[in-house]
């Protein structure tokens, strides 16, 4: 068991506002990771695993809420989350047991490059994700979500940041569906990375319990009003939203690479 370390009044409003904040931006399009996983890593004396591992436990909460928010307004095809969220929740367990091993900073340039390519792709295709075009059926169909779901799963065990929106524009772009619903099935697939992520970090001892639960209250509220927006105003929302979230994680993985350059 970890225990919080000892933090000032100031420094938990600010945690727990990230994490509302990242459970809202989670909720409607993915990429909450980029507000929470920072600020964990601001906290006195955390390490890099303790603070990926207290980010699933904040952000299971959030995923498990907006997930049941959307499964009951929205009705996202099950044969498609299903086969596709085990398979992640098994890259989710692969991926955090190489966490401890291999240094995240060798993945930012290629994250920021695909991200950069993925804004493009989005932007010089205005009616990408407006409707549903559905490609491949049946089996043919599973596979392929499922092979995403353990490419995106491994990620999210290893690194995180950015994994829903990863999620969703994969849901769009190759399989076919408008925003809303690939962000329906993103939030079930992106439960079970944070579960299989878990199921390595919790008997390893890297989870700070009592500071991921408090984030996961504040996660858990931002998610519910996210789902709640997202569901009201449609898959245009969606699509701007996903927009400025890689906007900005561009840019906040454009800092962090060029500030490790120079260094």
């Amino acid at each position: 068991m970890r225990s919080v370390p000892e933090l000032d009044l100031l420094t938990i409003a600010l945690l727990l506002f990230a994490a509302l904040a990242a459970g809202w931006v989670d909720a409607v399009v993915g990429g909450g990771g980029l507000i929470q996983l920072p600020a964990l890593l601001l906290v006195p004396g955390i390490t890099p695993v303790q603070a990926l591992a207290t980010n699933k436990l904040g952000s299971i909460l959030g995923t498990a809420t907006s997930s049941v928010t959307y499964y009951r307004r929205v009705g996202p095809d099950l044969r498609t989350a299903g086969p596709m969220a085990l398979a992640a929740l098994a890259g989710a367990v692969g991926g955090a047991a190489l966490a401890s091993l291999i240094p995240a900073d060798l993945f930012k340039p290629v994250i920021l490059l695909v991200l950069a390519g993925v804004l493009v792709f989005t932007l010089a295709k205005p009616k990408l994700g407006e409707y549903d075009d559905l490609r491949w059926v049946g089996n043919g169909h599973r596979r392929i979500a499922a092979a995403i779901g353990l490419l995106i799963g491994g990620y999210d065990g290893l690194l995180g940041p950015g994994t829903g929106t990863f999620l969703v524009i994969a849901l769009v772009s190759v399989l076919g569906y408008s925003f809303l619903p690939a962000s329906a099935i993103a939030k079930i697939v992106n439960f079970a990375t944070n579960l299989g992520a878990l199921i390595f970090f919790v008997p390893a001892g890297h989870v700070i319990w009592t500071l991921g639960l408090g984030l996961g209250a504040a996660n858990l509220v931002g998610a519910y009003i996210g789902a709640r927006m997202a569901v009201a105003r449609g898959s245009r929302f969606v699509r701007v939203v996903f927009v400025l979230v890689v906007a900005v994680l561009i840019l906040r993985l454009g800092w962090d690479v060029v500030a490790e350059w120079l260094s």
